[in-house]
């Protein structure tokens, strides 16, 4: 099976820029596979498409602040550094994506914040984007998260063509 074989055209007009305020009223389209029609239904009525036996797994995960951008020691290049998994909590190691990739090698340290307050050391390249930083940060590790948490953005899907709002933070935390 190739990638392309998912691809398609999603025209602007149907791309939602915000979440819907009344989460059930998002929209819904509901493809029968045996006749082959589309529905465009909203989501409060997924329940009609149910039979007895059936199960729904809910998905209550929060959106994670990980995308920040901070600059390369020496140059001052704007970077971006999109944190994918923390790997070890004792030595603050994390794998990121890096933007641009190409200027951020091993032994760099990226500053973050208008004060850089915290820094990060590059110690491997893991992917063409991927790397592993490993922050250097002198508080607990409770003050380091809370620093992640203030420095970070909510992350927007690169289709969502607006600049993160101070709101994004809550629209994306709704239970």
């Amino acid at each position: 099976m190739k990638l392309s074989n998912f691809e398609f055209e999603l025209p602007q007009e149907l791309l939602a820029k915000y979440p819907a305020e009344h989460r059930d009223e998002s929209r819904l389209m509901v493809l029968n596979k045996k006749e082959g029609t589309i529905e465009h239904k909203l989501f409060k009525e997924v329940i009609n498409y149910f039979d007895e036996g059936d199960v729904m797994m809910l998905n209550n995960t929060k959106v994670f602040p990980a995308r920040m951008f901070g600059n390369k020691e020496k140059t001052g290049a704007r970077i971006e550094v999109f944190l994918l998994r923390e790997l070890n909590a004792e030595n603050r190691l994390w794998d990121v994506l890096v933007d641009p990739a190409r200027k951020i090698r091993i032994g760099n340290k990226l500053f973050f914040g208008e004060d850089d307050s915290l820094v990060a050391e590059v110690i491997d390249n893991t992917t063409s984007r991927g790397r592993t930083l490993r922050f250097l940060f002198d508080g607990s590790y409770e003050e380091f998260r809370a620093k992640l948490l203030e420095l970070g953005e909510t992350p927007l899907p690169k289709e969502i063509d607006r600049d993160v709002e101070p709101s994004d933070e809550h629209l994306y935390q709704k239970k």
